[in-house]
């Protein structure tokens, strides 16, 4: 039986792609990036129990080598969260695709479909090929939030259940990319061409910096001769809230302005991303 490591899952949603949708969060990412707003997904627990001692609810303990998590007593306080000095999370539940099912469909009457991310959705493609047949038979359509640290052309099988992927493109350039992710490689970038050669790209999304004009530029200028009018393309605004110490130290502690950001959205539509908007 397969099972996959479940950050969160939140019933219903309306910022996880279009129309009320069920959200699951996957643990665990290939990627480390500096302005993450839940790096709590990033690793997987190491049982290293600095958590143990620390949580005001007594709902983590040890037993046999192994950090233990009672839901029951949990306040979702977050100072576990706080305290982890591996980026990862006690909370997490190793879920079967029926215990995933039992939620998605409890939910199914009032959302038009689901969507995974976390962490990197990509990382569990095992599971999510048994999961999509399950969740279209109800109807309902199955996207992906995803990196793109994984090539999707070789995942044919969870494409053709897919129904859409919406992609992070985080930064054009190389040395940008690796200061922004902690990793090398041109893949999301792959990623962006492929899926639109193969009409799953349903939105690309990329967060735009406060006083990094050029870099927020080459990356707009890159996806926008890509896309063209094709697909939607969410430009985030930076904000600082939850980013990690050198995160911060990097990118600033401020967020970007909603008019520098309009600007950025006027500069990407004249390039031909007729969809391009603001968030």
């Amino acid at each position: 039986m397969i099972k996959a490591p479940v950050n969160k899952i939140i019933p219903f949603s309306n910022v996880d792609g279009p129309g009320n949708r069920t959200a699951l969060f996957f643990q665990g990412c290939s990627f480390a990036c500096l302005y993450c707003h839940n790096p709590e997904t990033i690793h997987l627990c190491r049982d290293c129990g600095a958590c143990v001692p620390v949580c005001p609810a007594g709902a983590l303990r040890m037993e046999e080598g192994k950090v233990r998590w009672d839901s029951k007593k949990c306040v979702q306080c977050d100072t576990c969260l706080k305290t982890c000095p591996e980026l990862a999370s006690p909370r997490v539940r190793w879920m079967s695709v029926a215990e995933v099912m039992t939620e998605i469909t409890r939910a199914a009457p009032y959302i038009s479909g689901i969507t995974v991310s976390g962490g990197e959705c990509s990382l569990r493609q095992d599971f999510l090929v048994e999961l999509f047949p399950r969740v279209r038979a109800l109807g309902k359509t199955c996207l992906m939030d995803s990196n793109g640290s994984l090539d999707f052309l070789r995942m044919p099988a969870l494409m053709e259940l897919c129904d859409g992927v919406m992609l992070d493109v985080k930064a054009a350039g190389a040395a940008w990319r690796k200061q922004l992710l902690g990793a090398e490689g041109d893949m999301p970038l792959r990623n962006l061409d492929s899926l639109l050669r193969i009409g799953k790209l349903a939105e690309v999304r990329t967060v735009l910096f406060p006083n990094r004009r050029p870099e927020n530029e080459e990356t707009i200028r890159h996806v926008c001769a890509q896309i063209g009018d094709k697909v939607p393309y969410r430009l985030i605004r930076y904000r600082p809230f939850g980013v990690r110490p050198e995160g911060l130290r990097l990118l600033g502690e401020e967020c970007l302005e909603a008019e520098e950001a309009e600007r950025y959205a006027a500069l990407a539509r004249s390039l031909g991303a007729a969809k391009a908007f603001v968030v």
